[in-house]
């Protein structure tokens, strides 16, 4: 009886954590709702319940349209832009990189070495090198351009892309390639016919978390835009005036901001679970 009454006391502290952990994690979201829908002297006052405690209005997003429509949609055009060539690029780069690391093995540097020294470029605080790519990109004249965020994103995010799929090519049976060499392929054909389709999963994965760090980066984009290249990221953070912050305008541009990736995650989020859990499970 003494174990019955301990496992349910187990279960009821569990629940509780999930329940915890749920509500630190839904509550920014519902804040930013409630928030885009009050008025300015509402968004002061302790109220979380619609109707009750205030009157919803939809002004604020009124608002937005009809007087930053314009910035907003650059904004998200740009965000978009940046994440996709960004995950692209670090896509090209780490996919091959990948192989390489996970079907040759190098002598004087070893593949363990090079591993790391790759994943210690995403280790770099970003604020130690945003001064140099800010005196390298206006030499070339790349500030305040979409090209020049989304190199510097691609850059940060390689370290992702050769990770994840290094694994995955790692876990890829090397019998089937062998064959293939066999039949007459060769090694670049076994790697675009054979290995990428197997690895695909994973190749969406390591996309979508490249795509995820390029969307949600804003110390780069701050420093290198500010009219043409603006992405998102600065749009929200432009809600300060003389009068202080308009969380009800930071609202309404943070939900914005969530509904791209949040569609782009829901709609590849099985290639994601695949790709992420890649080889975890080895009969």
């Amino acid at each position: 009886m003494s174990g019955y009454k301990k496992h349910s006391w187990v279960n009821i502290i569990l629940w509780v954590l999930v329940v915890a952990v749920l509500v630190w994690m839904i509550f920014p979201l519902y804040w930013a709702v409630i928030t885009s829908l009050k008025k300015p002297a509402d968004v002061f006052k302790l109220a979380f319940i619609p109707f009750a405690q205030f009157e919803p209005t939809l002004d604020n997003w009124r608002s937005e349209f009809q007087f930053r429509g314009k910035e907003i949609t650059q904004g998200l055009k740009n965000s978009l832009i940046i994440g996709i060539g960004a995950a692209l690029i670090a896509l090209a780069i780490g996919t091959l990189a990948g192989y390489g690391l996970a079907r040759y093995k190098y002598h004087g540097m070893k593949n363990r070495d090079i591993t790391m020294w790759i994943l210690s470029q995403r280790f770099l605080p970003p604020a130690a090198v945003v001064i140099p790519f800010f005196l390298i990109f206006r030499t070339i004249g790349l500030i305040d351009s979409v090209i020049g965020l989304v190199l510097i994103n691609a850059t940060f995010g390689i370290p992702f892309a050769v990770l994840i799929t290094r694994d995955a090519f790692r876990d890829l049976p090397e019998e089937i390639e062998e064959s293939a060499l066999v039949d007459g392929c060769s090694r670049f054909q076994v790697f675009s016919r054979i290995a990428l389709p197997l690895a695909a999963p994973a190749l969406v994965a390591a996309g979508i978390i490249c795509f995820a760090f390029a969307w949600n980066e804003f110390l780069f984009a701050f420093i290198m835009s500010y009219a043409k290249a603006t992405p998102m990221t600065v749009v929200i953070a432009g809600t300060q005036d003389t009068q202080g912050i308009q969380f009800w305008y930071v609202a309404t541009r943070m939900l914005m901001a969530i509904v791209p990736p949040t569609v782009l995650a829901l709609t590849v989020q099985r290639y994601v679970v695949q790709g992420l859990t890649f080889g975890a499970v080895k009969g």
